[in-house]
C-alpha cells in the first residue's frame, strides 16, 4: 500500500526544539525526491506552503528562506523515513506538517506543530 504516515508533532516553546518524521511505504523511497510543506492553521483553501525539499539521492537540499538554518532535512533510505529537525521554533512555524514524495505519491494525513509559551 502506498502510504506516507507523518508523526513526532506536538507543542513546544518558542525557541524550542523539535523533529517530525515521516514514514514511507508501498513506492520506491530511493528514486523519489522528498519534500515537507506546511498548511497553516484557519487556511480554508487548503493551500500548502513549501517548507523543505531533499533529492532522491540525499545529496542536494533546499530549504525556504524563512526556515533556512534552523530546519534540517535528511533521509535514511534503509528504514525509508525522512526527518525533519526544527530548531529556534517560533509561533509562526504552527502548522500542520505533511511530506509529500515526488511521482503522485498520495499525501498523507500531516502531524501538527505548535509552537506557543
Amino acid at each position: 500500500q502506498v502510504q506516507l504516515v507523518e508523526s513526532g508533532g506536538g507543542l513546544v516553546q518558542p525557541g524550542g526544539s523539535l523533529n517530525i518524521s515521516c514514514a514511507a511505504s508501498g513506492f520506491i523511497f530511493s528514486e523519489a525526491a522528498m519534500s515537507w510543506h506546511r498548511r497553516f492553521p484557519g487556511n480554508q483553501h487548503e493551500e500548502r506552503e513549501f517548507v523543505a525539499r531533499i533529492s532522491s539521492s540525499g545529496l542536494n537540499t533546499y530549504y525556504q528562506r524563512s526556515v533556512r538554518g534552523r530546519f534540517t532535512i535528511s533521509r535514511d533510505v534503509a528504514k525509508q523515513t525522512v526527518l525533519l529537525q526544527m530548531t529556534h521554533l517560533v509561533p509562526a512555524d504552527t502548522a500542520v506538517y505533511y511530506c509529500p514524495a515526488s511521482g503522485g505519491v498520495p499525501w498523507g494525513q500531516g502531524t501538527q506543530v505548535t509552537v506557543s509559551p
